[in-house]
């Protein structure tokens, strides 16, 4: 199983040039030796906090795009600021808020792009990959739009084509930035459901940001709450009952 684990982490933004002529890092979360935990496999879990806390920039910070400030980010025993891109495509993936602009492909070869870890220079296809992209359609329910525009989708449907295009990646982790955001409400419950549902059957690890705590506390399990002072984790109904949860809910 593969496990994220945060050792003694602090992210924020990189260091610039002070007056002086020395070097300042601001640090957005984990300041001083940083916060430890671990987030298992094989679960759904939701990441809650204040806005501008550092969720999104921990989400990054854990796929790779941007570098810890300090403390490490592993997944099983993999380092991965050690790893090379390519690599690290086959064992992280994560979907952002913001949609692609993919111009005018359609859904399967907006999925099939998750492929591309796994492809020659040209991005051909092999018959084992078409079958990998046909699969991820079926198991996020999409494959009747298959043909279909991309840009012609609801929110919605656009949602689950990048969820099946992360499958089709097949990396063990999955972390994605919002999904929930401006879809509506039969969306948002249908969209962690299949995400709950994915990481049970599929034994992958997936951890999103929300905002939508009433349904991370439905359907997750595991929550991980970030404050500027600690992080809070367990099961939706143990970080509920916490003082430091009741003060994030009434600052809302």
């Amino acid at each position: 199983m593969n496990n994220i684990v945060l050792d003694h982490l602090v992210i924020g933004y990189g260091r610039r040039a002070v007056g002086d002529g020395g070097l300042s890092s601001s640090p957005l979360w984990g300041d001083g030796e940083g916060f430890s935990l671990t987030i298992e496999g094989g679960q759904l879990t939701c990441l809650v906090g204040p806005n501008g806390i550092g969720k999104s920039t921990l989400l990054r910070t854990l796929a790779g795009l941007q570098p810890a400030l300090s403390g490490r980010v592993l997944v099983g025993e993999t380092d991965v600021a050690q790893l090379p891109k390519n690599r690290l495509a086959r064992l992280v993936g994560i979907v952002l808020t913001a949609q692609p602009d993919v111009g005018n492909l359609t859904v399967d070869e907006v999925v099939a792009l998750g492929r591309t870890p796994y492809t020659n220079f040209w991005g051909t296809l092999s018959a084992a990959d078409r079958r990998i992209v046909d699969e991820s359609l079926q198991l996020t329910g999409i494959a009747h739009l298959a043909r279909k525009d991309f840009g012609r989708l609801s929110d919605g449907e656009r949602q689950k084509v990048m969820i099946a295009k992360a499958l089709a990646q097949q990396t063990a982790v999955i972390l994605l930035d919002e999904p929930t955001a401006f879809l509506d409400y039969p969306s948002r419950i249908g969209t962690l459901q299949l995400l709950r549902r994915i990481a049970h059957e599929q034994q992958k690890t997936i951890l999103l940001s929300t905002h939508d705590i009433d349904q991370a506390l439905q359907q997750a399990d595991r929550l991980v709450l970030l404050t500027q002072q600690t992080v809070v984790s367990g099961s939706p109904q143990e970080v509920a009952s916490t003082a430091e949860f009741r003060a994030f809910t009434q600052m809302r």
